[in-house]
């Protein structure tokens, strides 16, 4: 099981002026802890969850991932999640394939059907009802696999977009990993099934993620895809790992390993996250021998 970091906060110790030097020194500290993931949130204004209000310190993900593009050589980097509704799909795919080419190869597209109906409406961007958002998450999806095959400059016609062209050049270095981030049943595991190569949900409890892989493996089996394919990732919530119950969590982690779960995702909370990822970092040598 490998180990990756989720920054969700930037309320950094020393305020605004703080936060690049201490966003390049994660970028040191989550290589140096052999960690495989790096990724921020896709948000304008602050989230509830975090226990923070929305006046909070947050970066636009996507300026943000190539800020680290430059001071990182190996990490993966992806935002967890982007709305599909922030940007236009075809911009979107440009803006993925941007990061691949000036990371060296190491961009993931992290996407899902958005749900902050404030910060859409505090920044004047439409928020569609939930069905709608899922068929554009369907669409955006068919738009990055054309836009990333060099054989299909053509159009696409969709229900909600309409591209004359999906021309994109430079191509990615490497074919962006496209993680789906949600446990919705019904739609977001269908669309892992048809179009992801990884999926992202709570691990809330291991039944609980046992049960979500089952219904992923049955709209495998559907879509005539292969279930070992995609690759399973969680994010650590219940309880949230610190670096002080570090060997308990690599404990928990032990029975997601035996579900087949590929990479945990841990997140550090305070104004240091740099420290805290230090604090983490015996973790990755431990959850390596879970399997």
């Amino acid at each position: 099981m490998d180990l990756g970091f989720h920054l969700p906060i930037f309320d950094i110790d020393g305020g605004p002026a703080a936060i690049a030097g201490e966003l390049a020194r994660v970028g040191t500290a989550a290589e140096a802890s052999g960690a495989t993931w790096l990724s921020f949130m896709d948000h304008y204004f602050q989230i509830a969850p975090t226990g923070l209000p929305p006046e909070a310190h947050m970066l636009e993900g996507y300026t943000t991932l190539g800020y680290l593009a430059a001071h990182t050589s190996t990490i993966e980097l992806g935002l967890l999640v982007t709305g599909v509704t922030y940007r236009h799909p075809g911009l979107l795919a440009k803006i993925v394939s941007t990061l691949d080419v000036l990371s060296g190869g190491r961009a993931a597209l992290g996407v899902g059907a958005a749900w902050f109906e404030r910060e859409h409406h505090g920044l004047g961007v439409a928020f569609p009802p939930l069905a709608e958002r899922f068929e554009r998450l369907e669409e955006a999806l068919r738009i990055c696999a054309q836009m990333w095959d060099v054989t299909d400059n053509g159009p696409f016609d969709g229900k909600h977009y309409q591209l004359a062209e999906t021309l994109c050049s430079p191509q990615p270095l490497h074919r962006p990993t496209v993680l789906i981030g949600g446990g919705g049943e019904r739609k977001t595991l269908r669309l892992v099934a048809r179009y992801g190569d990884a999926c992202n949900l709570f691990a809330t409890s291991p039944d609980a993620v046992a049960h979500k892989l089952d219904v992923l493996r049955r709209h495998c089996d559907d879509a005539g895809r292969d279930y070992d394919d995609i690759r399973t990732t969680v994010v650590a919530t219940t309880p949230r790992p610190t670096p002080e119950t570090r060997d308990e969590f690599v404990r928990a982690m032990a029975d997601y390993a035996k579900l087949g779960v590929h990479t945990v995702m841990v997140t550090p909370l305070g104004g240091a996250p740099a420290a805290w990822i230090d604090g983490m970092a015996p973790a990755v040598p431990q959850l390596a021998e879970l399997g």
